[in-house]
């Protein structure tokens, strides 16, 4: 059964950490209740507080967490434009906090220096779409958080998002990703929609079905 428990009172304020504590605070009482969680933003500044929330509550057996990441860009910025909580940033968070074993890119397409000098540091793998094939899933190891920002579909799938970058992935290609993976997932989050820029609502259908098919994969053990 799915429960929507609406949504997490914020400021909105940027770079606002007590923001982010409430993030935290939100999803960690869920998973203390037992609770699987798959959360819709927003954009990604969400999913580094989330994952704060799975460090936390490690202790009630979700074990160590691999993070796979969809997405056009890394988000690996040390900040962006003095924020360092921003959109652009998340994982650089999440990795400097320790809330994640792994973390795994599909799809990513537009990485500066500085993004990949990051992912080299904390040994991040970045898999192009041309890559996806030649990609092992088998040595992703669960618990699994996954964390899909919309924009790394093509925008011919997926145009309500604020930063377009063709070439991306199908949502086929999403789908067999999410049916590939070898462990179980244990929490998800699907990010980035912007309606003002969405064609006939195509990209809130596509948000849609990602969710309902995580959901799948979440309640079907794998």
């Amino acid at each position: 059964m799915l429960d929507d428990l609406g949504d997490v009172t914020i400021t909105n304020a940027r770079g606002s950490t007590a923001d982010a504590d409430a993030i935290t605070e939100a999803v960690a009482g869920e998973l203390r209740r037992g609770r699987q969680v798959i959360t819709i933003g927003g954009d990604h500044s969400i999913t580094y507080p989330i994952l704060r929330a799975f460090r936390d509550t490690r202790d009630l057996g979700a074990g160590p967490l691999s993070v796979v990441h969809i997405d056009a860009h890394p988000d690996l910025y040390d900040d962006l434009d003095g924020n360092p909580l921003s959109h652009a940033s998340p994982f650089a968070r999440a990795l400097e906090a320790g809330c994640m074993t792994s973390l795994v890119q599909f799809g990513i397409r537009t990485a500066t220096p500085h993004q990949r000098a990051q992912a080299e540091r904390w040994n991040v793998e970045m898999v192009a779409p041309r890559r996806l094939d030649g990609f092992d899933m088998t040595t992703v190891s669960g618990p699994i958080y996954l964390s899909i920002d919309l924009d790394g579909l093509d925008p011919s799938i997926a145009p309500g998002v604020s930063h377009h970058e063709p070439g991306g992935l199908t949502f086929r290609e999403v789908l067999d990703i999410i049916e590939a993976l070898p462990g179980p997932i244990v929490g998800a989050d699907v990010v980035e929609l912007n309606p003002s820029r969405d064609l006939v609502d195509m990209t809130a259908m596509v948000a849609a079905k990602l969710v309902k098919e995580i959901a799948g994969a979440m309640l079907g053990g794998g």
